[in-house]
């Protein structure tokens, strides 16, 4: 398995959904071994924020990285789809604080994606195979990690409400067929009783019907309603993946999952990489600088 990238550059804009604020995007190959990059362009100086756990600075309500005082929000969905369609090392270029929430799903991340084309590179992929199960609980929250030979999915989501209620998705495998197929167009939802809360907060301001299904006390606001009967539990693994690919490298493992999210998605991973007896790493050796694994040593990148 090689690395791979993008074959050329490939841009869209947008808004923000909790900034509300119009953004720019542009994504561009990068060198093997270099990673994923977002960067903030719009600052007098472009700084460098990698895509990787201890880049993390918040999970409320999105995955936000960072770097010094510059910040790249809601990167979830299309990290979703760089590692659902198996893409290593990108550069990703962003004019504003936010990646642009386009349809509240990773279709149009996905489309963009397909439409720059892949690049393969000489480099090995690295892979994390898991060898021993461990689980985090939160109360009723748990997520459990188990050994399998490709990533697989196992998520439950249970909502007091009855147009959710108790929804699962059960040993997905995940790559870029199914992804596109069962995954990718699922969209980020709100309760309406929550609006007005997110926006003192200075959230969601870029929220609409057009980018998000919306739920009031009993049933579904969006004039078209929903793509999948279960599309809340598709989304929330859709972003479980998202967080995942901030590893930086592929993951073998079966994630099995109750009422997750962000927080509890990245408390697996920093438990995973600080529990090195419980994985081993298969394929080539180039691999993301300073990529946070206990012990390893780090090649400098590959060229392309």
């Amino acid at each position: 398995m090689k690395q791979r990238t993008i074959a050329e550059k490939i841009s869209c804009t947008g808004i923000g959904l909790h900034s509300g604020e119009p953004v720019h995007l542009t994504l561009l190959p990068a060198r093997a071994g270099c990673g994923v990059t977002f960067v903030r362009t719009d600052l007098a100086h472009p700084v460098e924020i990698p895509a990787r756990p201890d880049s993390v600075t918040s999970t409320r309500y999105a995955t936000t990285l960072g770097r010094g005082d510059a910040t790249v929000g809601t990167v979830e969905h299309l990290l979703a789809a760089v590692y659902s369609l198996g893409i290593d090392n990108l550069r990703i270029e962003v004019h504003g604080p936010e990646i642009p929430v386009m349809d509240g799903s990773s279709a149009s991340f996905v489309f963009l994606l397909r439409a720059a084309g892949v690049y393969e590179q000489p480099a090995d992929r690295l892979r994390l195979r898991v060898r021993k199960t461990f689980e985090i609980r939160d109360g009723e929250r748990t997520i459990r990690i188990e050994p399998a030979r490709s990533l697989r999915v196992t998520y439950a989501v249970d909502y007091a409400h009855p147009a959710i209620g108790r929804q699962s998705l059960s040993d997905l495998e995940i790559n870029g067929e199914s992804f596109e197929r069962e995954l990718c167009r699922a969209r980020t939802f709100g309760f309406l009783h929550e609006v007005e809360t997110l926006w003192r907060l200075g959230l969601a301001r870029g929220g609409s019907l057009d980018n998000t299904v919306v739920l009031d006390e009993d049933r579904v606001l969006n004039r078209d309603g929903v793509r999948w009967t279960d599309e809340f539990v598709r989304h929330k693994a859709l972003d479980l993946i998202g967080d995942l690919s901030l590893l930086g490298m592929g993951l073998e493992g079966h994630i099995v999952v109750e009422r997750g999210g962000h927080a509890l998605h990245q408390r697996l991973l920093a438990e995973l990489l600080a529990t090195p007896e419980a994985w081993e790493l298969v394929g080539g050796a180039d691999l993301p600088v300073d990529l946070p694994i206990p012990g390893l040593t780090v090649p400098a990148p590959a060229t392309v």
